[in-house]
């Protein structure tokens, strides 16, 4: 009997050996997530070599109504790249003869994930939608989706709420530490 792992790469050397037929996409579950009807049964797909933003990230819900623009309801073909942790079909996507993957970086609906990408071209792609100030880049700032999930932790005393400049006078406590009364609480870090 095979092992867990030596099941998925045969099933992944399968799905790449499988002729590109086309298949309806049936749902979008945001910027860089879909799911296709193969053989009458949901096939989740992730889509490779790029990162849209989480749903309660700015631009995330503009992100997947972008990649339902292109893919919703229409026939898809698929390259099957490998099966990520979360037993997704990671692969290269092309709904209607248009590249989806490329196309969300080209709107400026997704970033490059420049540790998974395999697309030398794509940072190129990237670069202009960039200067173009094209979707998310049309911010000043823009939190790309692998440091809003997992933020930097900051020291405890960075993480308290800072206060607002002049609502209060500074004072000094018999340690040393620094602090104003706002709303009758201590608020640390004047």
């Amino acid at each position: 009997m095979l092992q867990t792992p030596a099941k998925t790469i045969f099933a992944l050397l399968l799905l790449c050996a499988l002729p590109a037929h086309a298949h309806q996409v049936i749902s979008i579950a945001d910027g860089d997530t879909m799911t296709l009807l193969v053989d009458r049964q949901p096939l989740k797909i992730r889509l490779s070599d790029i990162d849209a933003p989480e749903k309660k990230q700015a631009f995330g819900q503009r992100s997947k109504e972008s990649l339902s623009d292109l893919c919703w309801g229409k026939d898809a073909t698929y390259r099957a790249q490998t099966v990520d942790r979360y037993g997704r079909t990671v692969a290269r996507v092309t709904c209607s003869g248009i590249d989806a993957n490329r196309a969300q970086v080209e709107r400026g609906m997704a970033w490059v994930y420049a540790q998974y990408n395999k697309d030398s071209a794509l940072p190129a792609v990237q670069q202009t939608a960039r200067s173009g100030r094209k979707g998310l880049w049309a911010d000043k700032v823009s939190l790309p989706p692998w440091e809003f999930r997992h933020p930097v932790k900051q020291a405890s005393y960075q993480s308290q709420p800072q206060p607002v400049a002049n609502e209060s006078t500074c004072h000094t406590g018999p340690r040393g530490g620094r602090f104003q009364i706002i709303n009758g609480r201590k608020r640390y870090g004047c």
